[in-house]
């Protein structure tokens, strides 16, 4: 007898909520994404799955994680699920700060380093056009 299993989990990804739909079956997981705009309401999520149910594309089968072939006690099923709806984040406030500075330093330090390979590639094109330049007058 094949287990088959499946979970949404709805989340925010800058800037939009992403759905991500994963059906564990005997040949392995499969995932499907889908984007939302705004942030949908669950009313929202159940139409767009029975307006669009054949038309999710899922992910190639990736071997793996196996599907235990136990029940799980009905507490504990609840326990989970309550722990997957609440938000999990960075914990303090200090500590969303320290993440939001670590996220600005990165984007500042791609801009940097993209601005100095520009220049250099300006610069070596010019030091390129001056010795064309030199050679082209002959002495």
């Amino acid at each position: 007898m094949s287990v088959s299993r499946a979970r949404l989990t709805v989340c925010f990804q800058p800037p939009f909520w992403v759905a991500l739909y994963q059906r564990e079956e005997g040949d392995g997981c499969r995932v499907c994404k889908i984007t939302f705009g705004g942030e949908p309401r669950d009313q929202e999520v159940l139409d767009y799955f029975q307006a669009h149910w054949r038309e999710l594309e899922f992910s190639p089968p990736v071997k793996g994680g196996r599907v235990p072939d136990r029940t799980v006690n009905p507490k504990r099923a609840r326990r989970e699920a309550r722990r997957a709806v609440q938000p999990t984040g960075t914990g303090t406030r200090a500590q969303q700060a320290l993440q939001l500075q670590r996220e600005q330093r990165i984007t500042e330090r791609r801009t940097d380093s993209k601005e100095r390979r520009e220049a250099e590639r300006e610069r070596k094109l010019a030091l390129r056009q001056e010795k064309r330049r030199e050679k082209h007058k002959g002495h």
